[in-house]
């Protein structure tokens, strides 16, 4: 048997970071990801998928995610039941996430309209590595050939030296 399941897509709001009774952090979050096809009008439309994550990863998913940002979720469905208020089963359908990538820079306004970092006053505890002071240093200095993510490679004049010996063929 399989249960997998990789998503990519974006936050549709905030996570929602709770406790167990025991103590055990527990993340939701929607993550809103584009269909490949547009439907008879022609427009793009997206499913909205409920995510949980547990444990370190869910406080690292509410400190540092937020509505608009990419993520990358890693994880299975599963489906679970419950009595509503009415005395009714309630049967939820959601990915329970294993692992989450952060798909973008910690400084990307990544669709969300502004320009807030995910760490805040936190920014040593970036899942990204950097606070903004190696970042600037960082920019400041050459990157060893190497170009940033948020960097075009092509901005100087549209040409690359590459030698014979580093083509793949």
């Amino acid at each position: 048997m399989m249960n997998r399941v990789v998503l990519v897509g974006r936050l549709t709001k905030d996570p929602d970071l709770r406790y167990t009774p025991n103590g055990v952090p527990v993340a939701s979050f929607t993550l809103a990801v584009n269909r490949t096809f547009t439907n008879q009008q022609g427009e793009r439309e997206a499913d909205f998928i409920n995510c949980v994550i547990w444990r370190k990863p869910a406080e690292n998913v509410a400190n540092f995610l937020k509505k608009g940002s990419l993520a990358g979720v890693d994880g299975r469905i599963q489906t679970r039941s419950y009595e509503g208020q009415d005395g009714k089963r309630v049967y939820v359908t959601e990915v329970q996430a294993e692992s989450v990538q952060f798909l973008e820079p910690k400084n990307s306004s990544g669709g969300r309209g502004d320009n807030t970092n995910y760490g805040g006053p936190r920014d040593q505890d970036s899942p990204f590595g950097n606070n903004n002071n190696q970042n600037q240093r960082q920019d400041n200095r050459n990157q060893g050939g190497y170009t940033r993510v948020d960097q075009d490679p092509f901005a100087n004049d549209g040409q690359i030296d590459i030698s014979d010996d580093d083509l793949p063929f």
